[in-house]
């Protein structure tokens, strides 16, 4: 429901804010006053085409604001939109603006976050409907009729029964798909697989193994290099030359004499503790070291064998994924894949053994959607052409038009035919209408625009109004071309559609207005030489006033008549409510 509506610089209006409320909210005021401009400015907000001649002279910018709340089955479809774009602020409200500039540019904007304009469009859909010369008008959206359809039809239970098998069925035929497109080069890939497994399983690769060779390689070329350090090491350490002693020799002489100094100076006692620690140490690294030489390794054959293992490794890795371990995995899935393609022709059987029950299942499951859908469309086109009969257009017809497709891969009928299919069943739904007679029936978006069509809009709303989930309905030109007594009947279902719905209606027909649970006169002023657009609420007396002012010139006359006029409006819809 809209309920704030901020309008800048746009037209004529300078600045405007309206609260607006639920059930049927008018706008009535003499021509040109701006009502219609009220309108436009909400068409801007939901997606509609900018241009900077809407702009006000003399500013830059035009705004339109409104605050939606969210409060009916819509509020699913915003917070789906909503929740995509990381938008979601206030789970019971959404706010839309757009602005328009004078340089060209115009910046949409949900819930204070830029955005493009089709995502505005796309909430806007879900929000509003504009019947009149409007392209945001959902009827005339052929995709919307099926939906519009099954909720009329309240088939929600079995339509859900229906999708659950077609989810079935699609899943079975996208796993025959993979298995009949991997069948048909089956045996090159089986070949492929099989060698591959077999590389990497003929390797026995191990974790690891490739962070060992390669010490172990690096030891093996280094072995004279590294026998040479670990002698002079040794030597220097434990066994000394005739030029000079070891280093245990000197450094046992030092501990030895530290011994004994501790001895006498028991504070000394700690370095002596050091030195023979330290000596101890050394004999360790010498005891290290001899052990250390006694495994280097002079063995060109054993590094060769280490440098081709550690060569295939690094072929393995790279053909396989880049490491030891992925290589392994690799081979795995390679075996896991065979198996599967060792097994896909008794899968297969399975599934088209699978498919055909499940096509039988929703064929049966779709007819009696069909059949459901159709017995429904008879009842909705008589209650629908009431309607308009009641709307003095008695010569109109209606009628839900139903379409299948062919096709060799759908689901099988008992006369031998196969049809396509989707997620919602066989049927290709499309309201026609023919406003006149000898005009033939025709889509709802071909029918003229104007008070006709927003009258034929409004008999189908009236009679979709539980099932068409948009909460806010515009209806423009609503009373062009009728008088005052078919104008209480359209008042009356206006009324009736805004139980439902938040309805705002601009007319002219004071028969019509009576009906509102809010109405508004638009009023347009010249203030310091520039042209202004006022809107007040209207109650009471003011409100009389307004209506007898759109019978004529104010008299007891018609203020009398408007009296009249409200007394049977509200008789009407106590009736309409009973």
């Amino acid at each position: 429901m809209l309920s704030e509506l901020h309008i800048e610089n746009f037209a004529i209006i300078d600045r405007l804010d309206l609260r607006l409320g639920p059930g049927l909210v008018i706008l009535t005021g003499e021509t040109g006053a701006g009502k219609s401009i009220i309108l436009d400015a909400v068409e801007l907000l939901v997606g509609g085409r900018a241009d900077t001649t809407v702009i006000r002279t003399e500013a830059e910018t035009a705004i339109i604001e409104g605050v939606f709340k969210l409060v009916g089955a819509e509020k699913a479809a915003a917070h789906e939109v909503l929740k995509r774009e990381d938008l979601l602020d206030e789970p019971d409200y959404v706010t839309l603006t757009r602005e328009v500039r004078r340089e060209g540019r115009n910046i949409a904007r949900v819930n204070g976050r830029t955005v493009g304009v089709s995502l505005l469009k796309e909430l806007g859909a879900c929000l509003i409907d504009i019947h009149g010369q409007s392209e945001h008008l959902s009827l005339l959206n052929e995709k919307a009729h099926l939906g519009l359809l099954d909720r009329y039809a309240d088939i929600a239970a079995p339509l859900a029964a229906y999708r659950e098998t077609y989810q079935k069925l699609q899943a079975v035929r996208r796993e025959l798909a993979e298995l009949r497109a991997a069948q048909k080069d089956a045996e090159r890939r089986a070949e492929m697989l099989t060698y591959q497994a077999e590389e990497i399983e003929a390797a026995r690769l191990k974790p690891g193994e490739d962070l060992e060779l390669k010490q172990e390689r690096d030891r093996l070329a280094n072995a004279e290099t590294l026998a040479t350090l670990a002698q002079e090491a040794l030597i220097a350490i434990d066994e000394g030359t005739s030029e000079s002693p070891a280093a245990t020799d000197l450094f046992g002489q030092a501990a030895h004499a530290l011994e004994a100094l501790s001895r006498i100076d028991k504070s000394k006692s700690e370095i002596a503790a050091q030195a023979a620690l330290l000596l101890e140490n050394l004999a360790d690294m010498a005891r290290d070291l001899r052990g250390y030489l006694e495994e280097v390794e002079f063995n060109p054959k054993r590094l060769e064998e280490a440098e081709e293992r550690l060569n295939l490794i690094q072929s393995l890795k790279r053909k396989y994924g880049g490491s030891i371990e992925s290589a392994i995995k690799f081979a795995e899935d390679a075996r896991a894949q065979l198996e599967s393609i060792t097994h896909a022709t008794e899968r297969m059987a399975e599934l088209e053994i699978e498919e055909k029950t499940l096509l039988d299942k929703l064929a049966g499951q779709g007819n009696a959607l069909s059949q459901k859908r159709k017995e429904t469309a008879k009842a909705l086109s008589r209650f629908i052409e009431i309607e308009l009969d009641d709307l003095r257009m008695a010569e109109a017809r209606f009628e839900v038009d139903f379409q299948v497709k062919p096709d060799p891969a759908g689901v099988p009928q008992p006369d031998g035919r196969r049809l396509a299919f989707d997620a919602s069943g066989f049927d290709r739904v499309e309201f026609l209408v023919a406003p006149n007679p000898g005009e033939g029936l025709k889509p709802l978006a071909k029918i003229a625009s104007g008070g006709e069509t927003s009258r034929l809009m409004l008999a189908l709303k009236n009679i979709l109004s539980r099932a068409d989930e948009i909460p806010t309905l515009i209806f423009d030109e609503i009373d062009q071309g009728i008088g005052g007594r078919v104008g209480m009947i359209v008042g009356q279902k206006l009324w009736n559609l805004a139980r439902n719905h938040q309805v705002l209606c601009v007319t002219h027909l004071p028969q019509l207005a009576a009906f509102g649970d809010l109405h508004f006169q638009v009023q347009k002023l010249v203030q310091d030489g520039r042209t202004l657009t006022r809107v007040d609420p209207l109650k009471d007396d003011a409100r009389l006033l307004e209506l007898a002012q759109m019978l004529g010139e104010v008299g007891e006359s018609t203020l009398q008549s408007a009296n009249e006029i409200l007394q049977l409006a509200r008789e009407m819809s106590v009736s309409a409510k009973n």
